[in-house]
């Protein structure tokens, strides 16, 4: 494993601000930049204005269209993110009376985004008048093009990052396109998909036209942000908090419901950690191993009875994902060991290649080797023309891999073909000829980097006060959910006094531990046997935990889930 720091997070705004809440509380929140109180209070009401550039065009394209019986084509992306925003668009539409179809691109044919090659496949099939991206298209100029020769108009929504200037589309609506006020720019493409189509709503209610309850389809909302990792700023924490409590109430999509069942997921008990956990990664998965249409027609779904065999097919390539990733993981892993003598030596970067590796899952093991290892890490697969190979890229706090790859494609050109993403996560096409060349140049680039960054940080909310040790602020910490990316479920950390301990299944510790003040609390480290060296001689251990309840017997008791541990 790679070398750990344990850190208190720092503070981002003031926790004296924050009145009304206990002290810790408040400086839990001010950790994750709260501002006010008010922020607390996750109401539709609270949602940022409509501000964003381009969305004005976008809602009278869309509207004339509607209006004249024009076909609409969405082309969509094929992970969660890209099927919640596509069904979305799909039904609200429909409900305004449009007429509307989908196209989403088979990732193995076609990679990424509205390419010329999407252009005439949406013009072949459906000859649309308007044609309108969701999840992707900001950096599609051709494919823009092409499309416009073909006579169709263009609406792009997307909200990938771009340096450069936005494709010549009737309307180009992305919180990150340059010249944009809008004042998050953590929305995913769902979110800018909600925020075209409530907008649209509220316009076409105005004049007296056919229209539809946007807030009805929040669940899709909440489902597609939370699984394509967006920062949970307010402004989506109320959106993920909205859709939640729909799914929550049983007012989702069929499609969902069928889902959860299908994984003996208890609707009404549902966090927001299981849209990223549970739900994400089997619609994600008809992307990854075949085609996300079943995804989109799991969720477009009107009942029950047509959700529930899509939803089985969606659990069976989860399954079939997770074999093909494991199997990767454990070839890659193999190669890791050939090429270091130890964890001293590991590589700057990580970046591997095999001929039969699938292309459907190499972001996956990307992420995996990252965490491992602590490392930026690409992992390559065969492209379907045998010249070129796609790498999913992930990376660690402080190195931008996006900007990484752009720095290697500006002084090598001949080195990479294709790229695009985020900070934390890229893609990218390079020839196959050229792999060995791109990894020694982009491992020297990494190398060059501050060393510090290679040190894992676990960042922590320092140690909890002995009278919060109790089951009421397990219940506070919840009330203040949703918890996800930038804005973490605490975390704890603390030296305890071990009373008791024990193994369970031999892979499992539990522990019993003493407070200051002679309080005893159960402490459970899953899979501990493989992480961690415990020495039962030793009567202190130094934890980091998260503060969990155990029903037992009908008996509910305080629990610390230990995230690390030492002694």
């Amino acid at each position: 494993m790679s070398k750990l720091e344990i850190k208190q997070r720092p503070f981002l705004t003031r926790p004296e601000a924050l009145q009304g809440v206990p002290a810790f509380v408040a400086e839990i929140l001010a950790r994750r930049g709260v501002e006010s109180t008010q922020e607390l209070e996750l109401k539709l009401k609270h949602l940022l204005a409509p501000s964003m550039k381009g969305l004005p065009e976008a809602i009278l394209l869309l509207d004339a269209a509607i209006d004249a019986g024009q076909k609409i084509v969405i082309v969509g992306d094929y992970d969660a993110d890209g099927a919640t925003s596509t069904a979305l668009m799909i039904l609200a539409l429909r409900d305004m009376g449009a007429d509307v179809a989908y196209l989403v691109p088979d990732r193995f044919k076609y990679g990424y985004g509205l390419t010329p090659a999407i252009a005439d496949l949406a013009f072949a099939n459906f000859s649309p008048d308007l044609l309108m991206t969701v999840d992707n298209g900001i950096s599609s100029h051709e494919g823009v093009k092409q499309a416009q020769d073909h006579g169709m108009q263009v609406i792009i929504t997307d909200h990938h990052l771009t340096t450069k200037a936005t494709p010549a589309a009737a309307a180009v609506v992305n919180p990150n396109q340059l010249g944009c006020n809008f004042p998050s720019k953590a929305l995913a493409g769902v979110g800018v998909v909600f925020y075209v189509l409530a907008n649209l709503s509220t316009h076409r209610k105005k004049l007296g036209k056919s229209t539809t309850q946007i807030t009805n389809y929040l669940d899709l909302v909440a489902l597609g942000t939370y699984a394509d990792v967006a920062s949970l700023d307010y402004n989506n924490r109320i959106l993920v908090d909205a859709g939640l409590k729909r799914i929550q109430q049983h007012l989702g999509r069929p499609g969902i419901s069928a889902l959860l069942e299908i994984a003996g997921r208890d609707a009404a008990s549902l966090k927001a950690q299981d849209l990223g956990f549970v739900l994400g990664p089997r619609l994600n998965a008809a992307g990854r191993m075949e085609t996300m249409d079943i995804g989109i027609e799991c969720l477009l779904a009107a009942d029950l009875a047509t959700a529930y065999p899509l939803a089985e097919q969606l659990n069976q390539l989860n399954i079939e994902r997770r074999q093909v990733e494991g199997q990767i993981k454990q070839e890659a892993l193999a190669e890791l060991e050939k090429i270091q003598l130890d964890e001293t030596k590991l590589p700057a970067a990580l970046i591997m290649f095999e001929q039969h590796w699938h292309q459907g899952v190499i972001g996956i093991v990307a992420g995996r080797l990252k965490e491992q290892f602590h490392r930026p890490s690409i992992v390559f697969a065969a492209d379907k023309d045998g010249l070129h190979i796609k790498g999913s890229a992930r990376s660690i706090e402080g190195i931008h891999i996006r900007d990484a790859i752009e720095r290697v494609a500006e002084q090598y050109p001949h080195l990479v073909s294709h790229f695009g993403g985020h900070a934390a996560a890229a893609g990218l096409t390079i020839k196959q000829q050229h792999f060995a060349e791109f990894k020694q140049v982009f491992e020297q680039l990494i190398a060059s980097m501050d060393e510090s960054l290679f040190t894992a940080t676990l960042w922590t909310d320092g140690e909890l006060p002995v009278t919060a040790f109790e089951i009421a602020t397990v219940d506070l910490l919840h009330h203040l959910s949703p918890w996800g990316q930038k804005f973490p479920q605490p975390i704890f950390e603390g030296t305890f006094k071990v009373v008791d301990y024990r193994w369970l299944k031999e892979v499992h510790l539990k522990l019993r531990v003493a407070l200051e003040n002679g309080q005893v609390v159960d402490a459970i480290a899953f899979n501990a046997a493989d992480k961690y060296d415990f020495d039962p001689m030793q009567d202190r251990v130094r934890l980091v935990y998260e503060l969990d309840k155990n029903t037992f017997n009908g008996n509910t008791s305080l629990q610390l889930r230990i995230v690390h541990l030492e002694q």
